[in-house]
């Protein structure tokens, strides 16, 4: 296997080891009030050791080459966000569910989950729930699709702007601390979640990944969909059109599934500008530092 020193660091790189950096410095500063500080703060440690090796001998081709472009990158945000059970209520215990409810009550004059119910039926909710779930493989398909066609400018850019969405939208679950609906509300709604072949599987397997955590405000769901939508009309216009019905399902999924309020959907929508705003800028700075 060829290694070679690199003449740049990728972007999405530079914006893992900043993020981690500062979830780190997070856990010091908080450590004596998250929970399990020494192994949140050994996975940053071990994430950010990973990441300089990674980039210092960045691999031309062969399975390591795959582990840096692909397999490090969703590890990497996976295990963050599975790190924010604890450190989110470590660093910010005070949830903010009931400013969102009322922020969709003021804006909609009632409660979308509940108004839902009425629409309810066990084919649409499991259609709605494969939606929603649908998020968790889109941008790595899109990753691989351009991987494919040999498409290396494209994948960085795009690596750039996905990973960056993720670790912004960690940020927002810090600040803006909130359970969702199927959790703070649940004692309002009358008709349960049924689905007809797989929903109860599916709901359960996501719950055991996902864990409590305060993730509800921005709706990454919404935020890093929107991106990778975004992307594929940018780079492969034939996953744009299958993506998009899938995209405007998932984004129904949110409120109809009771993961999300309304406002968190908004709040989504914006962090998906920001998030093309600044890796723009972000990859155009690198590319002038080139």
């Amino acid at each position: 296997m060829k290694w070679r020193f690199p003449g740049r660091v990728r972007p999405a790189d530079a914006i893992t080891v900043f993020f981690v950096s500062l979830f780190a410095l997070l856990t010091l500063i908080y450590y004596d009030s998250t929970a399990s500080a020494g192994r949140v703060l050994a996975t940053y440690v071990s994430l950010l050791s990973a990441q300089v090796l990674l980039t210092r001998y960045s691999p031309e081709r062969g399975f390591m080459k795959f582990i840096h472009d692909l397999a490090f990158p969703v590890t990497a945000v996976f295990l963050v966000f599975d790190t924010m059970t604890e450190l989110v209520p470590g660093v910010n215990p005070r949830d903010i569910d009931f400013m969102l409810i009322r922020a969709d009550y003021w804006l909609l004059g009632g409660y979308p989950t509940v108004w839902l119910e009425r629409v309810v039926n066990p084919l649409l909710t499991e259609v709605l729930q494969l939606a929603y779930t649908s998020y968790y493989f889109l941008p790595v398909i899109l990753g691989i699709a351009l991987k494919m066609k040999n498409r290396y400018k494209e994948f960085d850019d795009s690596l750039t702007y996905i990973v960056l969405c993720f670790y912004l939208s960690y940020v927002g679950y810090v600040l803006f601390p909130a359970l969702g609906p199927r959790y703070t509300m649940n004692h309002l709604q009358s008709v349960p979640l049924e689905g007809a072949f797989v929903f109860e599987k599916v709901y359960g397997i996501l719950n055991s990944i996902e864990g409590i955590k305060r993730d509800a405000f921005p709706s990454g769901h919404t935020a890093v969909t929107l991106v990778v939508l975004h992307l594929a009309y940018r780079y492969e216009k034939r996953l744009f059109y299958i993506y998009l019905p899938v995209t405007a399902l998932l984004l129904f999924a949110t409120v109809y599934c009771r993961y999300h309020y309304v406002v968190d959907v908004l709040g989504g929508v914006a962090l998906y500008v920001l998030t093309m705003t600044a890796g723009g800028r972000l990859l155009g700075a690198f590319r002038k530092a080139a």
